[in-house]
């Protein structure tokens, strides 16, 4: 059992800072220990109305599960009548998107770094089966000393250990795998074509396939080659290459994971171990001027107001369709995975 549970009144709101297509992240300061954490909030309700409630609960259990250096942190996870909380580590470099949205494209060695810590953290997503099926610059975010961390799960699914049992049309269009697109059945190999999405889009400032119609966005994933600046080098362009194959199987990474990835040459210059291991000097580190420091998010978010009754509502904590979702983490080391019962919860 879960003791001295959290809720909202531990916490004391101070600014939005992200916006979802079912709620809103909020910066927020544990009133007993002074630490800045973001809470994302979800409102039951709309879960229910647009099928989302088995998408909340596969990001509840990967983030009770997962412990990496480059996945976002839960910290705790609660619950009323009305709303789901999510308490999670707080990135304060902000969204990559904001970052590339800035300097329009990465030098080389910027996207590369970027999309290592990516590689790392789908190598521990796809090792405990889980298949990450949202990633975008959106979902990236840098951390106070300039990692890159992958958040936002809302979209993946779990227990996939191969390229075809996933069969949700969802994701991102301009980030989506032509199996996804064609309702063929995916895995893995969806997140590959996604991380050579973002590098493209890092390395050139637009994703591969971008136009401004939906569906020609679809019809040019499916139908057509990427079209790639004559200034890439030619490592480059073969690791983008690789990774867009419109066959899964034949993608890089599809049957060699990680590993086949982190192989290519294009990866030689970084030494894995010592990035997992954080020792690696980030070719960015946000300049920050304590906690509250907001220039790594969108004005758009800042604007809003921090107290929203639509999200913020009380009540009690009671609720069976959501059982089992309060989660309370681990004392131990960030990285141990340490999993207790109450961890493996269930909706009633």
């Amino acid at each position: 059992m879960v003791t001295n549970q959290v809720t909202i009144d531990d916490f004391e709101l101070l600014k939005v800072i992200g916006k979802g297509t079912y709620g809103k992240v909020f910066l927020v300061r544990k009133k007993d220990t002074n630490e800045f954490m973001a809470m994302k909030t979800l409102k039951k309700s709309i879960l229910s109305q647009k099928n989302q409630v088995e998408h909340t609960r596969a990001e509840r259990n990967i983030l009770a599960r997962i412990r990496h250096p480059f996945v976002v942190k839960l910290h705790y996870a609660f619950h009323n009548q009305k709303k789901l909380y999510f308490i999670l580590e707080y990135c304060q470099g902000g969204e990559l998107f904001f970052h590339l949205s800035k300097a329009r494209l990465f030098d080389e060695s910027r996207a590369k770094f970027y999309a290592a810590c990516i590689v790392l953290a789908l190598e521990e997503l796809h090792k405990h089966g889980v298949v990450y099926r949202d990633l975008k610059p959106e979902n990236v975010l840098i951390d106070s000393s300039g990692y890159a961390k992958l958040t936002d799960f809302g979209l993946s699914k779990e227990n996939i250990t191969d390229n075809a049992s996933a069969r949700t049309f969802c994701g991102t269009p301009e980030y989506l795998a032509p199996e996804v697109v064609q309702k063929k059945g995916h895995g893995r190999a969806v997140d590959w074509w996604s991380l050579g999405c973002i590098i493209f889009e890092m390395l050139t400032g637009l994703p591969p396939f971008y136009v401004e119609n939906k569906c020609e966005v679809y019809r040019k994933v499916v139908c057509e080659d990427a079209k790639y600046p004559e200034d890439l080098t030619p490592t480059t362009l073969h690791l983008l290459r690789s990774l867009l194959k419109k066959d899964p199987y034949q993608r890089l990474g599809s049957e060699g994971g990680a590993e086949e990835v982190k192989a290519h040459i294009w990866f030689c210059d970084i030494n894995w171990e010592a990035l997992y291991n954080r020792q690696v000097t980030p070719p960015f580190v946000p300049v920050l001027e304590g906690q509250g420091d907001f220039r790594y998010v969108d004005e758009v978010f800042l604007r809003s107001p921090p107290r929203d009754s639509v999200y913020l509502q009380g009540g009690s904590p009671c609720s069976s369709t959501f059982e089992g979702f309060s989660y309370q983490g681990s004392p131990t080391s960030e990285f141990e995975i340490k999993m207790k019962d109450e961890n493996e919860w269930f909706f009633g």
